[in-house]
This record gives C-alpha cells, structure tokens and sequence, in this order.
C-alpha cells in the first residue's frame, strides 16, 4: 500500500480515501471537524447535513480543536442547530389578564371593608343578623365575694357542713339597670327580720308555723333584696342561712316544697303549679331548685316563685307583676342568684 501526501494536507489510501480539512478562520474556531459532503443546492433553506463518521479502523481522525474564543458559541455536534423560534403575543389576552386583575384586587378591598364593618357593628344593628329582645334584664357585672383566707367553699370536699364562709349579704343578687330599691328589704345593717319574711305569707297560720320551724331549725342569719324593674316586676330575694347543709335540705325538700307546687301560699298567689317552662338545661351544679307560677286564673298580678337550695343557705325568689309576670327574666334571676351561691 502506497501513500501520496499532498500539499494541502490530503492522505489517499488504496482501501479508503478521506479528505480533512484543517481551517483556522480568525473569528471562530469549529469543536471538531466535519467531512466534507456534497454540497446541497440551497444550504441556507435546507436543513443542516447528517454528519457521518468516518467508517473503518484505518480512518484518519483530525487534530484536537482549539479552544473556542470568548464569545464564541458552542453547539453541540451531536445536536442539530435549530433557530429560536420567536413566540408573538397577544396583547389582547394580556389586557384581559391586566383587567381581571384589577377587578379581584377592587373586589377584595371592597370585600375587606364591608367585613370590617359588620365586625364593628352590634348583632342588632345587622340585617337578616338581628335578635329580638328576649326580655332580659341588662344586670351589671357580678362577681363573688372572696373568702375569708383558708376558707373552702361550700362544696369542697372539706367542708362537710357545706357553710357559705362568705357574707351573705354579698351574695345577694344586685339589682337590675335601672330597676329602682325596695327600701322595705333592706333592713338593719343588712339584716332582715323574721317577722318581715314570714310577712310575705298568705295565711296566718302559715305564718306561725313557718316561724316555729325556722326557730327549731336555729336559722342564722336573713338578708334580702327587692326592686321593681323598668317593666313593672317586682322582684324579692330572700338567703336564709342555717348551721349545716343538711338542715337547710330537709326544710326545702320536706317542710316548704313539693313537687307540684310549694307548702305555703304566698301572698297573692293562693293556686300555683310546677313551672314545666323553666328549662332544665338552666340546672346549676351542686344546687336543688323547685321553681313554680301561679295558675290561671290570677288576680290582678301574676306571681312566680322559686326555692334553692345550696349548702347551709336557703334562697326564695319571688317575682310578681300586673296582668303577668314574663317566664325569661324570672328564669334568668333565679340562675344568676343560684350562681351566686353556687
């Protein structure tokens, strides 16, 4: 086998003959070095030649390529290059968006502030939101008086006698907003007389027994308190304190009430039954309460009555008023009373 080596750098062999082109143009230099193919008719509108390795193990392989220059761009040999194609948007889908979006941002700033507003505003004073006046009384702020240091309340388990350590006077319910003070309860230093309870009592015998058994149970201490709301109730509170829980439940459970209506008629109330009104969710725990109304048909005033009992201490709520007495501010009075001494 002859070789020929010409001037240009051509190698022709017997078998196989492949022509190399060694270029070194000044701007760029190529990443390696293509063969040489037949020229295409119109190379700038067709697509880019196949590249096909030289065949067979007596192939001659060109030198290294030089490192390209700064700012030279590198294609891949292996990839065909292929121009960008440049996308063309459409401005009306771009207004579009720039619409919608400024109308969510409105919407949720309008959205903001009338949130804000509704949050700001009485459940009242809301469409569609307001809630009737149920006939509740608007009491002030109540809160327990404080126990003499070391002293448990009356359910703790150490106390056994269930003796309210705190003054009973304090435990009374206060008063309603612009309810005026029955000046007949407020007694001496707070303190009622036994004569002025059992006056509320409709029948003289009555009376004189209830004496004798708050005597022979050696009742402590009475306080009170009344007023007469805006509406025209009457409300009286009595706490009869005695020496231990368990006197004050027999005389409650056993002495002045039953379970269809109390032992002893109040004044002006001389038929009265269970109130199958009061709720029973309204129960407070470690208190027993009886609570009846007056049967129709009453006189000129309609009363309502409960009986509590809670440790040593005895509450009667009395409430009348004229025509009749609404069920919720009775209900809520006896509640908030029964908390008190809870």
């Amino acid at each position: 086998m002859t070789e020929q080596t010409t001037e240009v750098g051509q190698t022709t062999s017997a078998e196989q003959t492949t022509v190399v082109e060694q270029t070194a143009p000044a701007e760029r230099t190529e990443p390696e070095a293509v063969p040489q193919t037949e020229p295409q008719p119109d190379s700038r509108a067709a697509e880019p030649p196949a590249v096909t390795p030289p065949a067979g193990p007596e192939a001659a392989v060109s030198p290294l390529p030089e490192e390209p220059s700064a700012g030279a761009e590198v294609i891949a040999a292996d990839e065909p290059q292929v121009p960008p194609v440049k996308v063309k948007k459409d401005r009306r889908v771009l207004r579009a968006v720039l619409r919608w979006t400024a109308a969510t941002v409105v919407f949720a700033a309008v959205g903001s502030s009338v949130a804000y507003g509704i949050a700001g505003m009485e459940r009242t004073d809301v469409p569609g939101l307001a809630t009737q006046a149920d006939g509740r009384w608007d009491y002030p702020t109540i809160t327990k008086p404080p126990l003499p240091s070391g002293s448990p309340g009356p359910f703790a388990s150490s106390n056994k006698a269930g003796t309210h350590y705190a003054d009973l006077r304090k435990l009374l319910l206060p008063a309603p907003k612009n309810a005026k003070a029955d000046a007949a309860l407020r007694g001496d230093d707070g303190w009622l007389a036994q004569k002025t309870f059992l006056a509320q009592y409709a029948e003289p015998q009555a009376r004189e027994t209830l004496g004798d058994l708050l005597t022979g149970s050696a009742v402590r201490h009475i306080a009170a308190r009344g007023w007469t709301a805006a509406d025209g109730t009457h409300t009286r509170i009595y706490l009869l304190q005695f020496d231990t829980a368990a006197v004050a439940e027999d005389l409650a459970s056993a002495q002045l009430t039953n379970y269809d209506s109390p032992h002893y008629a109040l004044r002006g109330a001389a038929l009265t039954e269970r109130d199958e009104q009061f709720p029973e969710r309204a129960a407070v725990d470690e208190i027993t309460r009886y609570a009846y109304t007056e049967s129709k048909p009453y006189g000129a005033e309609q009363v309502r009555e409960a009986y509590v009992s809670a440790g040593d201490t005895i509450a009667l709520v009395v409430q009348s008023r004229k025509g009749s007495a609404s069920a919720v501010p009775f209900q809520q009075t006896v509640v908030l009373q029964s908390q008190l001494l809870g």
